[in-house]
């Protein structure tokens, strides 16, 4: 099984490793009360409060002695879109400024999505109800981001995909729904990206998104530092995602009403919202 550790230089990104100025990511309920911190053994699920009366999209597992939060989207249950900030002003920074504007009703979570630059907008392709805000990056550089091949989650409707940039501006013409870029590519077709190692020595929180045959979307979050290889591996070998994508590393964050969790910390950017249709349908 592969692993990875990307060398993030700081120059171009403050979304990316090594770590932006501020607070670390911290682990928080909506009603202040701390939640556990990053590095906390989780138990096999997570337990929503009394209070809640919708079940939870996420489930919290142990993949290989490293606590992971499994959310999942599937296209009969859920829509997906991007947001920035409201109506299209500033960034929102952090799923705390997000949730005071939006409130919890309809949502099943929303997690930070991509990379950014000082400002918090981001530096790929970044559509918001079927309007691009930012054209395809296909720019060579360091960082993670610039770890070719990097690639683009998108959409429209009911079904979800993820390609790589190069396969993206060959193949794509219809401008999707939503849509997010970042980079690097974790699962590409089934296989690993080429330059992802079994296990590097880069540790941080980290999240990501991968795609399986049957179109449902899964976004994973780490609750305690780990390798790309490991985050590689999870969705390729527990979830069948036939691609995958890293969406960020020690900023990310996860907003789950279901189980009050609010992650705090450093300023994000590009932010996906997953919304419960109007329908009892069941997968």
């Amino acid at each position: 099984m592969k692993y990875l550790l990307v060398a993030l230089p700081a120059l171009i990104l403050s979304s990316c490793e090594p770590p932006p100025a501020g607070e670390p990511v911290t682990r928080t309920r909506i009603d202040g009360q701390p939640g556990a911190s990053p590095s906390a053994s989780a138990s096999p699920s997570e337990t929503p409060s009394v209070a809640s009366e919708v079940e939870s999209a996420c489930r919290s597992i142990i993949f290989e002695d490293t606590s992971l939060t499994h959310c999942l989207a599937v296209p009969s249950r859920h829509r997906i879109a991007m947001t920035l900030g409201p109506d299209g002003g500033e960034p929102y920074r952090s799923l705390s400024a997000y949730s005071k504007d939006r409130g919890e009703d309809g949502l099943a979570f929303a997690m930070n999505a991509g990379m950014y630059d000082d400002d918090g907008r981001p530096i790929g392709y970044f559509v918001v109800d079927s309007q691009r805000l930012k054209t395809l990056n296909t720019a060579d550089g360091e960082g993670n981001f610039h770890m070719k091949p990097n690639g683009v989650f998108f959409g429209t409707g009911d079904k979800w995909e993820i390609r790589t940039t190069e396969d993206f501006l060959a193949n794509v013409s219809d401008r999707p729904e939503f849509g997010t870029q970042s980079g690097p590519m974790l699962v590409i077709d089934g296989k690993i990206h080429p330059e992802i190692t079994q296990d590097g020595p880069s540790r941080y929180v980290r999240n990501g998104v991968g795609v399986d045959e049957r179109g449902r979307a899964h976004f994973v979050i780490s609750n305690a530092p780990l390798s790309f290889g490991k985050l590689a591996r999870f969705f390729r070998d527990e979830l069948n995602a036939t691609d995958a994508l890293f969406l960020d590393g020690n900023v990310s964050a996860l907003w789950n009403p279901a189980t009050e969790r609010l992650d705090t910390g450093a300023p994000i950017g590009p932010i996906v919202v997953v919304e419960r249709k109007d329908t009892s349908d069941d997968e």
